[in-house]
């Protein structure tokens, strides 16, 4: 049987930065890895891989029972596996209604959570969903927030419970069935070598300085912006411009205004005290 690892985070904080450099530091090639083939071990939530799994149509289910049957799912897929798994979630770690973590920890090696400062993030999944910034920051603050959780059409994913930013984040952080390693988004802009460096030796990757750089290198945002311009991205919406906009660390202090900067450390001060993200000063109006 083999064991899964965790890739997690909230939505457009770096989680697809984190599978493109771990598949190409597992690939070790002369060439990047193509952003369209992340071969690293899908994404949590796939409608497909749960009614393969099960020998069921997910659909005929609530979410809610789909949820008690999920644990089983990675279950199946750490049996049908004899190398390491590396599975995206942007699931908040919860139990469903069995009391039972939808993340079982017997079939589990590790998790990597990549955290970004939620005023950058609102600005990113703004733009990602085609939301105002106000309708973003407010969908941050609620508890029942999710993915994939429209009643009016069948989703390729499975609802994925975020709740609020601050207690996904401490979701993850403050369990303590899986051993966690953190990254945050800016220190991987800032030194990506030492960043990337320090999940692989947390997950015991066999590396040397040289793979791990070429790796950094074949990720970097520009290679993959490069990538998206000149082959799509799968895994952007449809009605989205871009999946890969920026990537820019505090590109909110030119966007967002004083009264949403306040809203946000009103809802989320205490998790961004804990992470360094409230900053001295704030964006003029």
């Amino acid at each position: 049987m083999s064991q899964i690892v965790w890739l997690v985070s909230y939505p457009k904080s770096g989680n697809t930065w984190l599978r493109a450099f771990l598949a190409n530091l597992l690939a070790d090639n002369d060439t990047p890895a193509d952003i369209n083939n992340l071969n690293v071990g899908g994404i949590a939530s796939n409608r497909r891989i749960a009614d393969e799994a099960l020998g069921l149509e997910c659909s005929d289910l609530t979410p809610e029972e789909i949820e008690r049957y999920r644990p089983e799912v990675y279950r199946s897929r750490a049996n049908g596996s004899e190398t390491l798994l590396f599975v995206k979630t942007h699931d908040a770690y919860t139990l469903n209604s069995d009391s039972e973590p939808l993340f079982p920890s017997d079939i589990t090696r590790a998790a990597v959570y990549v955290v970004r400062s939620p005023l950058d993030v609102s600005v990113s999944f703004a733009q990602y969903a085609t939301k105002t910034i106000d309708e973003a920051i407010e969908g941050m603050a609620r508890e029942t927030m999710a993915l994939a959780a429209r009643h009016d059409r069948l989703d390729l994913q499975l609802r994925q419970r975020l709740l609020s930013w601050s207690h996904h984040v401490s979701s993850w952080l403050d369990q303590i069935a899986i051993p966690v390693h953190v990254m945050r988004y800016e220190d991987i802009s800032r030194e990506p070598i030492e960043a990337f460096t320090g999940a692989v030796r947390f997950l015991g990757l066999e590396h040397d300085l040289e793979r791990v750089r070429r790796a950094v290198t074949f990720s970097s945002f520009d290679t993959l912006r490069q990538q998206e311009l000149k082959h799509g991205f799968r895994e952007k919406p449809l009605h989205a411009e871009s999946f890969f906009r920026s990537g820019r660390v505090g590109a909110w202090r030119e966007i967002l205004t004083k009264t949403q900067v306040e809203r946000l450390i009103r809802d989320h001060g205490t998790i961004m005290r804990r992470l360094g993200y409230v900053p001295e000063t704030t964006c003029a109006e």
